[in-house]
């Protein structure tokens, strides 16, 4: 049989030592069965064994033919967005309860990854954001997003306003506590606590959600994957934008916040039996009849 991946690397969730430990439980099995094992480096750091090479993320994305990613949804978001533009296919493992992003339990981790390694898997590819702080003529910011660019007010009273447009038309003027740009895979996370639609990943579309805007009027729109937004700030107090709440940028009064897809895609990897629909199902408490 000829198998799809030779070189495997393992990232886990920084500063866990028990995750730590599990990536070396998982080093060693992938080990026997002749695999190139490769260890993040900061993940490294809390291994007690130098026998498997540390590499970069950066490092990972030019050598591996997989990473396997092991801790929660923050975790794979950090890693996803560097990894993107490798095209490196990710896995991942959550130490708790199953993630939206890290769907494999470490109870069943070994059997199931045995399969997928043998190629019995299926693949999903999920779009990306690029974020853009245009301050007069330069650029002053920009950073990925896999869920989402969101533009807030900070620890201001005040609500921000600001005027957005798609595709250089004019939509409208908002006052509002802030607007979230989300992708369908961040439509389950901050996009859904303000009232957006939960789309599926498998779906090429941008979500725009305001914040507790103060005219109710102004409501969620989803629009198409070539849509380019620019969010021109009228008032900006001492508001922010965050992408994926792991990069952020103070915003100032005339700032242009510019978002639009990124031309590369994460590509994750499922069980054959992974269902989005039972994730949902047990991620927000959905009933099930009997």
């Amino acid at each position: 049989m000829s198998y799809p991946f030779k070189t495997i690397a393992l990232v886990g969730k920084q500063n866990n030592k028990e995750i730590a430990l599990l990536i070396l439980d998982l080093a060693e099995y992938l080990k026997g069965l002749h695999y190139e094992v490769f260890i993040d480096h900061l993940t490294a750091s809390f291994l007690s064994t130098s026998d498997y090479k540390a590499l970069t993320v950066e490092e990972i994305g030019r050598k591996a033919d997989l990473a396997i990613v092991m801790g929660g949804d923050g975790t794979m978001l950090n890693i996803a967005r560097i990894l993107a533009s490798y095209d490196v296919p990710l896995i991942g493992i959550n130490q708790g309860r199953l993630g939206f992003l890290t769907d494999l339990s470490t109870d069943s981790m070994l059997e199931t990854l045995n399969e997928m390694l043998q190629g019995q898997y299926t693949t999903e590819r999920r779009m990306l954001l690029y974020a853009e702080v245009v301050r007069g003529d330069n650029s002053a910011f920009n950073a990925l997003a896999f869920n989402d660019v969101v533009l807030y007010r900070g620890m201001s009273s005040g609500m921000v306003e600001f005027q957005l447009s798609i595709n250089d038309e004019y939509v409208n003027t908002m006052r509002a506590d802030g607007l979230i740009v989300a992708t369908p895979n961040g439509s389950t996370a901050y996009a859904l606590s303000s009232g957006g639609p939960i789309l599926h990943p498998s779906l090429d579309l941008i979500e725009i959600v305001p914040v507790c805007p103060h005219t109710l009027s102004n409501r969620p729109i989803v629009v198409g994957p070539d849509a380019s937004l620019e969010i021109h700030m009228l008032s900006s107090l001492d508001s922010r934008v965050h992408c994926d709440s792991h990069s952020s940028f103070d915003i100032d009064q005339s700032d242009r916040v510019i978002v639009r897809r990124f031309p590369k895609t994460v590509r994750l990897l499922h069980s054959t039996n992974h269902s989005y629909y039972r994730m949902l199902r047990e991620k927000l408490g959905w009933s099930e009849l009997h």
